[in-house]
């Protein structure tokens, strides 16, 4: 295993559309929503095991979050956690990260990647990843991957590429346009085009690669961070970050480098992936019975003339659904949540009524 790899794990999010499952105390990240024994980020960090040592393995997150990392993950130590004083985005956390581990090893290939991904093939991750990290070892790149479309999906951004590759022992392609979430119709045109890329928000780039494009795309953020770099790894660490941080704007790294930068390149990859974003991705990769249903727990609960339904309830509840079609059910610290599939996406909306009437108390 190549000493020089590094992972850096984003687990910062509160997952607001998976409420009331997911809540500020206790995000999407730390649940097993399968029921399969294991949490979103534990399933991440195992698979980032088969890619690097596990001492090159850094979790960067919310500091409130910080005692739930150990709880889950008890073999990282406390150099391993990057506790965020406050939310700001992913360009900040990566600079962060990189510099850290920049300052651990400078020879360091980082791969990024957020803690709530579920990967239906890990070897095919495995390996996209082991390619992008030898590309961009040896070449002045960063690399994004993106996943191959199978439906006009416009829960997603899109990644454009050209013919241009990389070199010729690789398939990695230059990234031509990033297009936001699109409406359906434009959804379908890449889809039909055959160069567009689902993102998967996956980053691959040498440690030297990513902060020269700090310097030279977002240089107040780079002065920030660089002019504290011998703090890191230190006890003095975490008072240099909580100051930085109130310095730094708030700005993801896709529009603060990836859209700007000439060196950008993408591997097509298909390994089973889905960013969990809403209900309905759950509903998708969940196991279902012969009408739909999908019940997780399933043991105490009992469908009568009813499909097609996503239920997440506690395993110590009675549930009887009688004529119910195409809803979600959802319960968790005595927060009853039922709706349509089709209007899932209004459970923000449902999140920010509750917070206006209730304050934070089932937020």
């Amino acid at each position: 295993m190549n000493k020089d790899y590094y992972a850096l794990i984003m687990a910062g999010g509160v997952g607001s559309r998976f409420w009331p499952v997911s809540r500020t105390e206790y995000p999407k990240q730390f649940i097993d929503f399968f029921g399969v024994g294991k949490t979103l980020i534990q399933s991440t960090y195992e698979r980032f095991l088969n890619i690097c040592p596990p001492e090159n393995i850094f979790i960067v997150t919310n500091e409130i979050y910080s005692d739930l990392i150990k709880q889950q993950l008890p073999l990282l130590t406390d150099n391993q956690i990057l506790a965020e004083p406050l939310m700001r985005n992913t360009a900040p956390c990566i600079a962060y990260g990189s510099l850290k581990i920049a300052e651990l090893n400078p020879n360091a290939t980082i791969v990024v990647a957020p803690s709530d991904h579920t990967i239906a093939n890990i070897d095919g991750f495995v390996d996209s990843i082991e390619q992008s990290l030898e590309a961009a070892s040896k070449n002045d790149c960063l690399i994004t991957l993106g996943i191959k479309p199978n439906r006009p999906d416009t829960g997603y951004g899109y990644i454009q590429h050209t013919d241009y590759v990389l070199n010729t022992d690789t398939d990695l392609h230059k990234v031509k346009t990033f297009t936001e979430k699109p409406n359906l119709e434009l959804a379908k045109s890449f889809l039909q085009s055959g160069d567009f890329l689902w993102n998967a928000g996956i980053f691959i780039w040498s440690a030297k690669a990513i902060l020269n494009a700090f310097e030279k795309h977002l240089p107040d953020m780079y002065e920030i961070f660089n002019v504290g770099r011998s703090e890191l790894n230190k006890a003095s660490e975490k008072e240099f970050i909580n100051n930085a941080y109130l310095q730094c704007t708030n700005i993801s790294i896709d529009f603060g480098i990836m859209e700007k930068a000439e060196n950008v390149y993408v591997l097509p990859s298909d390994f089973g992936w889905s960013d969990l974003g809403t209900w309905a991705s759950i509903y998708e990769m969940a196991e279902k019975d012969y009408v739909g249903n999908a019940v997780i727990p399933s043991e105490q609960v009992l469908m009568f003339d009813s499909s097609n339904c996503m239920v997440n309830v506690p395993k110590d509840k009675l549930v009887i659904l009688q004529g119910l079609h195409d809803y979600i059910v959802v319960e968790n610290n005595n927060m009853l949540m039922i709706c349509p599939r089709n209007e899932e996406q209004k459970v923000k909306e449902f999140v920010a009524e509750v917070k206006s009437r209730f304050g934070n108390k089932f937020i």
